[in-house]
Protein backbone atom coordinates (compact mmCIF):
# COMPACT_ATOMS: atom_id res chain seq x y z
CA UNK A 1 0.00 0.00 0.00
CA UNK A 2 1.32 3.46 -0.88
CA UNK A 3 2.03 5.70 2.08
CA UNK A 4 1.51 9.23 3.36
CA UNK A 5 4.15 9.19 6.10
CA UNK A 6 5.41 12.67 7.03
CA UNK A 7 2.54 14.30 5.14
CA UNK A 8 -0.15 16.57 6.57
CA UNK A 9 -3.64 16.08 5.14
CA UNK A 10 -6.26 18.73 5.84
CA UNK A 11 -9.66 17.08 5.32
CA UNK A 12 -12.56 19.38 4.50
CA UNK A 13 -16.04 17.96 5.08
CA UNK A 14 -18.99 19.78 3.53
CA UNK A 15 -22.71 19.29 4.11
CA UNK A 16 -23.92 16.21 2.28
CA UNK A 17 -25.20 12.80 3.37
CA UNK A 18 -21.85 11.34 2.31
CA UNK A 19 -20.26 13.19 5.24
CA UNK A 20 -20.77 10.01 7.28
CA UNK A 21 -18.01 8.42 5.14
CA UNK A 22 -15.48 11.00 6.35
CA UNK A 23 -14.96 9.02 9.56
CA UNK A 24 -13.70 6.03 7.59
CA UNK A 25 -11.67 8.34 5.35
CA UNK A 26 -9.81 9.71 8.38
CA UNK A 27 -8.93 6.15 9.36
CA UNK A 28 -7.78 5.26 5.84
CA UNK A 29 -5.54 8.32 5.67
CA UNK A 30 -4.02 7.58 9.07
CA UNK A 31 -3.40 3.94 8.12
CA UNK A 32 -1.26 5.29 5.29
CA UNK A 33 0.73 7.36 7.78
CA UNK A 34 -0.81 10.81 7.33
CA UNK A 35 -1.32 13.39 10.05
CA UNK A 36 -4.95 14.48 9.66
CA UNK A 37 -6.78 17.62 10.72
CA UNK A 38 -10.42 18.26 9.87
CA UNK A 39 -12.42 21.32 8.85
CA UNK A 40 -16.21 20.98 8.91
CA UNK A 41 -18.75 23.33 7.39
CA UNK A 42 -21.89 24.12 9.36
CA UNK A 43 -23.85 21.88 7.01
CA UNK A 44 -21.49 18.95 7.60
CA UNK A 45 -22.16 19.15 11.34
CA UNK A 46 -25.81 18.31 10.66
CA UNK A 47 -24.74 14.88 9.35
CA UNK A 48 -21.80 13.94 11.61
CA UNK A 49 -20.56 15.46 14.84
CA UNK A 50 -17.19 17.23 15.21
CA UNK A 51 -16.55 15.08 18.30
CA UNK A 52 -16.52 11.93 16.14
CA UNK A 53 -13.88 13.28 13.79
CA UNK A 54 -11.90 14.78 16.66
CA UNK A 55 -11.73 11.41 18.38
CA UNK A 56 -10.66 9.66 15.18
CA UNK A 57 -8.11 12.24 14.02
CA UNK A 58 -6.67 12.98 17.45
CA UNK A 59 -6.86 16.70 16.69
CA UNK A 60 -9.43 19.41 17.38
CA UNK A 61 -11.94 19.87 14.56
CA UNK A 62 -12.00 23.35 13.04
CA UNK A 63 -15.37 24.92 12.25
CA UNK A 64 -15.15 28.70 12.58
CA UNK A 65 -13.42 31.24 10.35
CA UNK A 66 -12.57 33.58 13.22
CA UNK A 67 -11.05 31.27 15.82
CA UNK A 68 -10.19 32.92 19.12
CA UNK A 69 -8.00 29.94 20.08
CA UNK A 70 -5.85 30.21 16.96
CA UNK A 71 -2.65 32.22 16.94
CA UNK A 72 -3.66 35.88 16.42
CA UNK A 73 -7.11 34.57 15.48
CA UNK A 74 -5.82 33.64 12.01
CA UNK A 75 -6.65 29.95 12.00
CA UNK A 76 -7.17 29.80 8.24
CA UNK A 77 -3.60 30.97 7.62
CA UNK A 78 -2.13 28.52 10.12
CA UNK A 79 -4.08 25.59 8.70
CA UNK A 80 -3.21 26.56 5.13
CA UNK A 81 0.50 26.58 5.94
CA UNK A 82 0.28 23.29 7.83
CA UNK A 83 -1.34 21.36 5.00
CA UNK A 84 0.53 19.29 2.43
CA UNK A 85 -2.83 18.44 0.85
CA UNK A 86 -6.31 19.94 1.11
CA UNK A 87 -8.73 17.07 0.52
CA UNK A 88 -12.45 17.92 0.45
CA UNK A 89 -14.73 14.91 0.80
CA UNK A 90 -17.59 15.19 0.30
CA UNK A 91 -17.43 18.19 -2.00
CA UNK A 92 -21.04 19.23 -2.55
CA UNK A 93 -22.35 21.15 -5.55
CA UNK A 94 -22.63 24.26 -3.41
CA UNK A 95 -19.06 23.96 -2.10
CA UNK A 96 -17.72 23.40 -5.62
CA UNK A 97 -19.60 26.47 -6.87
CA UNK A 98 -18.20 28.64 -4.08
CA UNK A 99 -14.67 27.38 -4.69
CA UNK A 100 -14.93 28.11 -8.41
CA UNK A 101 -15.94 31.71 -7.64
CA UNK A 102 -13.09 32.17 -5.17
CA UNK A 103 -15.51 32.76 -2.31
CA UNK A 104 -14.15 33.01 1.23
CA UNK A 105 -17.36 33.01 3.25
CA UNK A 106 -16.53 30.19 5.67
CA UNK A 107 -13.42 28.55 7.08
CA UNK A 108 -13.14 25.82 4.43
CA UNK A 109 -13.36 28.10 1.37
CA UNK A 110 -11.03 30.62 3.00
CA UNK A 111 -8.38 27.96 3.69
CA UNK A 112 -8.69 26.82 0.07
CA UNK A 113 -7.59 30.32 -0.98
CA UNK A 114 -4.95 30.62 1.75
CA UNK A 115 -3.00 27.42 1.11
CA UNK A 116 -0.29 26.56 -1.38
CA UNK A 117 -1.09 22.85 -0.98
CA UNK A 118 -2.70 20.90 -3.83
CA UNK A 119 -6.49 20.55 -3.81
CA UNK A 120 -8.21 17.18 -4.23
CA UNK A 121 -12.02 17.07 -4.43
CA UNK A 122 -14.33 14.08 -4.00
CA UNK A 123 -17.67 15.31 -5.41
CA UNK A 124 -20.94 14.06 -3.92
CA UNK A 125 -24.38 15.18 -5.10
CA UNK A 126 -27.57 14.14 -6.86
CA UNK A 127 -26.98 12.73 -10.35
CA UNK A 128 -28.89 15.57 -12.03
CA UNK A 129 -26.92 18.19 -10.09
CA UNK A 130 -23.71 16.51 -11.29
CA UNK A 131 -24.92 16.69 -14.92
CA UNK A 132 -26.09 20.30 -14.70
CA UNK A 133 -24.15 22.70 -16.99
CA UNK A 134 -23.38 24.98 -14.03
CA UNK A 135 -21.65 22.16 -12.14
CA UNK A 136 -19.81 21.06 -15.28
CA UNK A 137 -18.55 24.63 -15.77
CA UNK A 138 -17.51 24.94 -12.12
CA UNK A 139 -15.57 21.66 -12.27
CA UNK A 140 -13.84 22.83 -15.46
CA UNK A 141 -12.85 26.11 -13.81
CA UNK A 142 -11.35 24.37 -10.79
CA UNK A 143 -9.54 21.84 -12.98
CA UNK A 144 -7.97 24.65 -15.01
CA UNK A 145 -6.63 26.08 -11.73
CA UNK A 146 -4.97 22.78 -10.84
CA UNK A 147 -7.60 21.13 -8.64
CA UNK A 148 -7.92 17.38 -9.08
CA UNK A 149 -11.04 15.22 -8.82
CA UNK A 150 -11.58 11.70 -7.57
CA UNK A 151 -14.97 10.35 -8.64
CA UNK A 152 -17.83 10.58 -8.41
CA UNK A 153 -18.96 6.99 -8.58
CA UNK A 154 -22.24 5.79 -10.06
CA UNK A 155 -24.96 3.91 -8.24
CA UNK A 156 -28.07 4.25 -6.14
CA UNK A 157 -28.29 7.53 -4.26
CA UNK A 158 -29.88 8.52 -0.96
CA UNK A 159 -32.66 10.33 -2.83
CA UNK A 160 -33.59 7.16 -4.71
CA UNK A 161 -32.03 8.20 -8.05
CA UNK A 162 -29.43 6.08 -9.79
CA UNK A 163 -26.48 7.53 -11.67
CA UNK A 164 -23.20 9.41 -11.22
CA UNK A 165 -22.81 11.53 -8.11
CA UNK A 166 -22.00 9.14 -5.25
CA UNK A 167 -18.85 9.98 -3.33
CA UNK A 168 -16.08 7.49 -4.03
CA UNK A 169 -15.30 4.99 -1.30
CA UNK A 170 -12.81 6.20 1.36
CA UNK A 171 -10.17 3.63 0.39
CA UNK A 172 -10.19 4.86 -3.21
CA UNK A 173 -9.99 8.51 -2.11
CA UNK A 174 -7.11 7.76 0.27
CA UNK A 175 -5.26 5.94 -2.51
CA UNK A 176 -5.74 8.93 -4.81
CA UNK A 177 -4.28 11.17 -2.11
CA UNK A 178 -1.14 9.03 -1.88
CA UNK A 179 -0.70 9.05 -5.65
CA UNK A 180 -0.60 12.87 -5.69
CA UNK A 181 2.75 12.72 -3.93
CA UNK A 182 4.16 9.87 -5.99
CA UNK A 183 4.85 12.10 -8.99
CA UNK A 184 7.50 10.08 -10.81
CA UNK A 185 9.23 13.35 -11.79
CA UNK A 186 12.65 11.94 -10.83
CA UNK A 187 11.92 8.27 -11.45
CA UNK A 188 15.14 6.26 -11.46
CA UNK A 189 17.39 9.24 -10.69
CA UNK A 190 19.94 8.83 -7.90
CA UNK A 191 19.92 11.79 -5.54
CA UNK A 192 22.09 12.65 -2.55
CA UNK A 193 20.88 15.25 -0.05
CA UNK A 194 22.73 16.68 2.94
CA UNK A 195 20.77 17.91 5.94
CA UNK A 196 21.11 19.28 9.45
CA UNK A 197 24.09 20.88 11.18
CA UNK A 198 27.61 19.57 11.64
CA UNK A 199 29.41 19.46 14.99
CA UNK A 200 33.08 20.35 15.33
CA UNK A 201 34.56 19.15 18.62
CA UNK A 202 36.48 21.46 20.97
CA UNK A 203 37.07 18.77 23.58
CA UNK A 204 35.29 15.53 24.57
CA UNK A 205 32.07 17.33 25.60
CA UNK A 206 31.95 20.68 23.75
CA UNK A 207 31.57 21.51 20.10
CA UNK A 208 30.89 24.28 17.57
CA UNK A 209 27.59 23.97 15.73
CA UNK A 210 24.51 25.94 14.67
CA UNK A 211 20.73 25.98 15.03
CA UNK A 212 19.81 23.96 11.93
CA UNK A 213 16.99 21.51 12.67
CA UNK A 214 17.41 19.51 9.44
CA UNK A 215 13.68 19.88 8.65
CA UNK A 216 14.22 21.31 5.16
CA UNK A 217 16.68 18.62 4.14
CA UNK A 218 14.47 15.84 5.47
CA UNK A 219 11.47 17.33 3.63
CA UNK A 220 13.53 17.36 0.43
CA UNK A 221 14.44 13.70 0.94
CA UNK A 222 10.76 12.83 1.33
CA UNK A 223 9.84 14.83 -1.77
CA UNK A 224 12.63 13.20 -3.79
CA UNK A 225 11.55 9.71 -2.74
CA UNK A 226 7.94 10.56 -3.59
CA UNK A 227 9.16 11.69 -7.01
CA UNK A 228 10.66 8.25 -7.62
CA UNK A 229 14.31 9.08 -6.95
CA UNK A 230 16.68 6.60 -5.32
CA UNK A 231 17.42 8.86 -2.38
CA UNK A 232 20.33 8.97 0.07
CA UNK A 233 20.23 11.40 2.99
CA UNK A 234 23.56 12.35 4.57
CA UNK A 235 22.53 13.87 7.88
CA UNK A 236 24.23 15.68 10.69
CA UNK A 237 22.88 15.29 14.25
CA UNK A 238 19.11 16.03 14.33
CA UNK A 239 16.03 14.89 16.23
CA UNK A 240 13.93 13.86 13.26
CA UNK A 241 12.41 10.61 12.04
CA UNK A 242 14.02 9.69 8.72
CA UNK A 243 11.66 9.51 5.73
CA UNK A 244 10.55 6.12 4.46
CA UNK A 245 12.26 4.65 1.38
CA UNK A 246 15.34 6.83 1.98
CA UNK A 247 18.83 5.56 2.83
CA UNK A 248 20.07 7.48 5.90
CA UNK A 249 23.79 7.97 6.55
CA UNK A 250 24.60 9.77 9.80
CA UNK A 251 27.70 11.92 10.27
CA UNK A 252 28.97 14.45 12.83
CA UNK A 253 31.65 16.65 11.29
CA UNK A 254 32.05 18.54 8.03
CA UNK A 255 34.96 16.31 7.00
CA UNK A 256 32.86 13.19 7.61
CA UNK A 257 30.04 14.67 5.55
CA UNK A 258 32.42 15.55 2.71
CA UNK A 259 33.97 12.07 2.63
CA UNK A 260 30.57 10.41 2.64
CA UNK A 261 29.30 12.64 -0.19
CA UNK A 262 32.39 12.14 -2.36
CA UNK A 263 32.09 8.37 -1.96
CA UNK A 264 28.51 8.55 -3.27
CA UNK A 265 29.23 10.76 -6.30
CA UNK A 266 30.01 8.06 -8.90
CA UNK A 267 26.38 6.87 -8.60
CA UNK A 268 24.80 10.30 -8.13
CA UNK A 269 22.70 12.19 -10.69
CA UNK A 270 21.57 15.07 -8.45
CA UNK A 271 23.22 16.52 -5.35
CA UNK A 272 21.39 18.91 -2.99
CA UNK A 273 23.54 20.58 -0.33
CA UNK A 274 20.95 21.56 2.27
CA UNK A 275 23.08 20.98 5.38
CA UNK A 276 24.22 23.96 7.45
CA UNK A 277 27.90 22.99 7.51
CA UNK A 278 30.11 24.70 10.08
CA UNK A 279 32.49 27.01 8.19
CA UNK A 280 35.30 26.55 10.73
CA UNK A 281 36.56 23.92 13.16
CA UNK A 282 39.07 24.11 16.02
CA UNK A 283 42.67 23.74 14.88
CA UNK A 284 43.15 21.13 17.59
CA UNK A 285 40.75 19.04 19.64
CA UNK A 286 41.69 18.94 23.32
CA UNK A 287 41.91 15.42 24.72
CA UNK A 288 40.50 16.51 28.08
CA UNK A 289 37.75 18.92 29.06
CA UNK A 290 38.91 22.52 28.78
CA UNK A 291 38.90 24.00 32.29
CA UNK A 292 37.66 27.47 33.11
CA UNK A 293 40.61 29.84 33.10
CA UNK A 294 41.26 33.45 32.10
CA UNK A 295 38.49 35.91 31.29
CA UNK A 296 39.42 35.79 27.61
CA UNK A 297 40.46 32.73 25.62
CA UNK A 298 41.83 32.60 22.08
CA UNK A 299 40.55 29.71 20.03
CA UNK A 300 42.45 29.05 16.77
CA UNK A 301 40.11 27.94 13.99
CA UNK A 302 40.74 26.51 10.54
CA UNK A 303 38.44 26.49 7.51
CA UNK A 304 36.28 23.45 6.93
CA UNK A 305 36.05 21.97 3.44
CA UNK A 306 33.45 23.50 1.13
CA UNK A 307 31.32 20.44 0.39
CA UNK A 308 29.09 21.80 -2.37
CA UNK A 309 32.04 23.43 -4.17
CA UNK A 310 33.98 20.15 -3.99
CA UNK A 311 31.04 18.24 -5.43
CA UNK A 312 30.52 20.77 -8.22
CA UNK A 313 34.22 20.61 -9.16
CA UNK A 314 34.39 16.82 -9.06
CA UNK A 315 34.93 14.82 -12.22
CA UNK A 316 31.70 13.01 -11.31
CA UNK A 317 29.89 16.32 -10.94
CA UNK A 318 26.10 15.74 -10.84
CA UNK A 319 23.38 18.36 -11.22
CA UNK A 320 24.30 20.38 -8.13
CA UNK A 321 21.92 22.44 -5.99
CA UNK A 322 23.12 24.63 -3.14
CA UNK A 323 21.41 26.55 -0.37
CA UNK A 324 22.14 30.11 0.71
CA UNK A 325 20.95 31.02 4.20
CA UNK A 326 21.33 34.79 4.37
CA UNK A 327 20.25 37.60 6.69
CA UNK A 328 20.41 40.46 4.13
CA UNK A 329 20.68 40.97 0.36
CA UNK A 330 19.45 37.39 0.13
CA UNK A 331 18.97 37.02 -3.63
CA UNK A 332 22.09 38.92 -4.72
CA UNK A 333 24.33 36.99 -2.31
CA UNK A 334 22.78 33.71 -3.44
CA UNK A 335 23.30 34.43 -7.12
CA UNK A 336 26.93 35.35 -6.48
CA UNK A 337 27.39 32.11 -4.53
CA UNK A 338 25.88 30.08 -7.38
CA UNK A 339 28.31 31.62 -9.88
CA UNK A 340 31.33 31.39 -7.58
CA UNK A 341 30.83 27.72 -6.79
CA UNK A 342 29.68 26.62 -10.25
CA UNK A 343 26.25 25.43 -9.12
CA UNK A 344 23.35 24.57 -11.41
CA UNK A 345 20.75 25.91 -8.97
CA UNK A 346 20.62 27.60 -5.59
CA UNK A 347 17.84 28.01 -3.02
CA UNK A 348 17.97 31.28 -1.10
CA UNK A 349 16.18 31.81 2.18
CA UNK A 350 16.14 34.60 4.74
CA UNK A 351 17.15 33.14 8.11
CA UNK A 352 16.81 36.52 9.83
CA UNK A 353 13.04 35.92 9.95
CA UNK A 354 12.47 33.51 12.88
CA UNK A 355 9.10 32.41 11.46
CA UNK A 356 10.80 30.83 8.42
CA UNK A 357 14.38 30.35 9.62
CA UNK A 358 16.10 27.61 11.57
CA UNK A 359 13.77 25.27 13.50
CA UNK A 360 10.62 26.65 11.87
CA UNK A 361 8.12 24.32 10.21
CA UNK A 362 7.59 26.89 7.44
CA UNK A 363 9.82 28.38 4.80
CA UNK A 364 9.78 30.88 1.96
CA UNK A 365 12.53 30.68 -0.64
CA UNK A 366 13.70 32.02 -3.96
CA UNK A 367 15.08 29.37 -6.30
CA UNK A 368 17.66 30.62 -8.80
CA UNK A 369 19.16 28.88 -11.81
CA UNK A 370 21.18 30.07 -14.80
CA UNK A 371 18.24 31.26 -16.87
CA UNK A 372 15.53 32.02 -14.37
CA UNK A 373 14.18 32.13 -10.86
CA UNK A 374 11.06 31.19 -8.91
CA UNK A 375 9.77 32.49 -5.59
CA UNK A 376 8.01 29.96 -3.39
CA UNK A 377 5.72 31.84 -1.04
CA UNK A 378 5.56 30.90 2.61
CA UNK A 379 4.28 27.37 3.22
CA UNK A 380 5.29 24.33 5.25
CA UNK A 381 8.65 22.87 4.34
CA UNK A 382 7.09 19.78 2.74
CA UNK A 383 5.23 21.96 0.24
CA UNK A 384 8.36 24.03 -0.44
CA UNK A 385 10.40 20.85 -0.90
CA UNK A 386 8.01 19.49 -3.53
CA UNK A 387 8.19 22.78 -5.44
CA UNK A 388 12.00 22.61 -5.41
CA UNK A 389 12.00 18.99 -6.62
CA UNK A 390 9.61 19.89 -9.45
CA UNK A 391 11.87 22.78 -10.52
CA UNK A 392 14.91 20.49 -10.51
CA UNK A 393 13.06 17.91 -12.63
CA UNK A 394 11.97 20.61 -15.09
CA UNK A 395 15.48 21.98 -15.48
CA UNK A 396 16.99 18.54 -16.01
CA UNK A 397 14.32 17.71 -18.58
CA UNK A 398 14.88 21.00 -20.46
CA UNK A 399 18.63 20.34 -20.60
CA UNK A 400 18.30 16.78 -21.91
Amino acid sequence: MAHLFNHNVLLGVSGGIAAYKSAELVRQLQERGASVRVIMTHGAQEFITPLTLQALSGNPVHTELLDEKAEQGMGHIELGRWADLLLIAPATADLIARLSMGRADDLLTTVALATAAPLLLAPAMNQQMWKDPATIANIATLSQRGAQMIGPASGQQACGDTGPGRMEEPSIIAQAATELFATGELAGKRIVITAGPTREALDPIRYISNNSSGKMGYALAQAAADAGAITTLVSGPVNLTPPDHVQLLCVETAEQMLNQCLALLPQCDIFIACAAVADYRPATIQEQKIKKGPQEVSLPLVRNPDIVAAVSASKHSPYTVGFAAETNDVVSYARAKMERKGLDMIVANDVSDPSIGFNSDDNSVTVLWRTGEHTAERANKGTIARQIVTLIAQQIDSAS
